[in-house]
């Protein structure tokens, strides 16, 4: 029987990926791990949204931002429902297969009550997830949300070096996705 591949072991591969950080709009300290938590601790999901073709869905903001799609975590929302919501919102896409949880954060709020009242304070997860889309229109972004302007089918490899500046934390997670041969 193979060994499961541990935290440490990630680590070790990409430290920089599993190295503590401070998310100054977050209020939070975070953590990356392959440990699976349950819902109820989940206040955020991003996809690793793949196409037919193999590329990775980034979307670029009317400020310049780029990111994975994905979000909050509504009161009573599963995830399945929250990445169908997001992938729609944000890339104009739909759902082709199940997600596949790989990794995420363990965030430690340094604020005296959760964002929304609904999340797990002060330790939440915020998890990502892979799964096969499809793009069938344009964002139907609310308008109390981001504006996402433009969505992109990366390679993931140019996936990663688009998003490793704007959005690091993204950017990492992909890497750990190609790392573990769920892209690519």
């Amino acid at each position: 029987m193979r060994e499961p591949v541990t935290d440490a072991v990630w680590a070790a591969r990409l430290p920089d990926v599993f190295a503590p950080r401070d998310v100054g709009y977050a209020a939070a300290r975070v953590v990356a791990t392959t440990s699976q938590v349950r819902e109820s601790l989940v206040s955020r999901l991003h996809l690793v949204a793949v196409t037919a073709a193999g590329g990775v869905l980034v979307c670029r903001t009317d400020e310049g931002g780029m990111f994975l799609p994905g979000g909050t975590k509504e009161p009573g929302e599963t995830l399945d429902a929250l990445a169908h919501r997001e992938l729609a919102e944000e890339a104009g896409a739909q759902l082709r297969s199940p997600l596949r949880r790989f990794a995420g954060y363990e965030a430690t709020s340094s604020l005296p009550q959760p964002y929304r009242p609904h999340q797990p304070h002060p330790v939440a997860h915020w998890v990502y997830a892979v799964a096969k889309a499809r793009v069938v229109g344009p964002p139907t972004c609310p308008p109390d949300a981001e504006q996402v302007v433009e969505v992109l089918a990366l390679d993931p490899a140019e996936a990663v070096s688009r998003l490793a500046g704007p959005d690091p934390l993204h950017a990492g997670m992909l890497r750990l996705a190609l790392a573990m041969g769920l892209v690519g």
